[in-house]
């Protein structure tokens, strides 16, 4: 039976840069003391690059192979643990002499079911992730439990085209891993409610806190977005302004840059939605410019 009620926990965290083994602590920790919180969860999302963080020379030193990974060993655990799908942010991933920056998506059985690989690198601004990092291929839909995830990571927000791909290809949930950075906050508030109003899907938008190496900053607006571009779950900024658990508003707690944030979506909802407003019906085969 197709799944209606989802149950989604987003884990937002500072990583400290080339340290994995203190950040895959302070992962197993939020994951645990939040799981804990809420109980039952159907998915888990953590952000892009948590193990290591945005420091694009230490890539080739921190990389894991899938298969000797303790990043993934340890989700696995948790996954198996709290009977939870995880997606698992990213981490850097060594295949043969390539470096990919992958997502790992987990079921509730500790079984790594697929990986998307990040199909646009972000080499601008000082940035050379394509000076380590080998473009993926192809999107990747993740369905687990009759529920499809459209994935993607960070710099990927800016390319509408691989969302409407995720959409054709039936996707409800699509899903945006990041460690974006405060100084484009604007950037990253219009782009991923953008991509769910477009798409009529929920958006899950995740992204790291904290400073970097540089001593620039991780922006820390993580959110859960409905399918008509409301924000139903945040974490305000990176002031630690609060966190609103998409419930009430005796939920709102103040002072949080590392936390979480919850949500119980209903995809009927969605589905119902989407046919009344038919939009992506007008949608046309091609739309070749003509000059004049």
């Amino acid at each position: 039976m197709e799944k209606k009620k989802v149950k989604l926990l987003a884990i937002q965290m500072e990583s400290a840069i080339g340290n994995i083994d203190l950040n895959i602590e302070t992962v197993k920790n939020l994951l645990r003391a939040n799981l804990d919180k809420y109980g039952e969860c159907d998915f888990v999302f953590l952000p892009e690059l948590w193990p290591t963080g945005w420091d694009c020379p230490s890539f080739p030193k921190t990389a894991e192979t899938l298969q000797e990974s303790r990043t993934v060993k340890m989700l696995q655990e948790i996954a198996r643990e709290y009977k939870v799908n995880i997606i698992g942010g990213s981490f850097v991933n060594k295949c043969g002499d390539k470096l990919y920056n992958s997502c790992p998506v987990i079921n509730r059985a500790g079984e790594v079911i697929c990986t998307y690989d990040k199909n646009h690198l972000y080499s601008y601004n000082g940035d050379t992730e394509n000076s380590y990092i080998t473009t993926g291929s192809n999107p990747v839909m993740a369905e687990l439990e009759g529920v499809k995830l459209g994935l993607t990571i960070c710099y990927d927000i800016r390319f509408p085209e691989i969302y409407r791909a995720y959409r054709k290809a039936g996707a409800d949930i699509l899903v945006n891993m990041a460690a974006w950075p405060k100084s484009r906050k604007i950037h990253w508030d219009t782009l991923t409610r953008a991509r769910a109003v477009e798409n009529q899907s929920y958006m899950i938008a995740l992204t790291q806190t904290g400073l970097l190496s540089d001593g620039s900053e991780n922006l820390g607006h993580s959110m859960i977005i409905d399918f008509d571009g409301k924000i139903i779950a945040e974490i305000e900024d990176n002031e630690g302004a609060g966190v609103n658990i998409g419930t009430d508003e005796s939920d709102f707690q103040t002072g949080v840059k590392e936390g979480a944030i919850y949500a119980e979506i209903n995809l009927e909802k969605m589905y119902e939605f989407r046919s009344k407003c038919t939009n992506l019906k007008d949608v046309k085969d091609s739309y070749e410019v003509i000059k004049k």
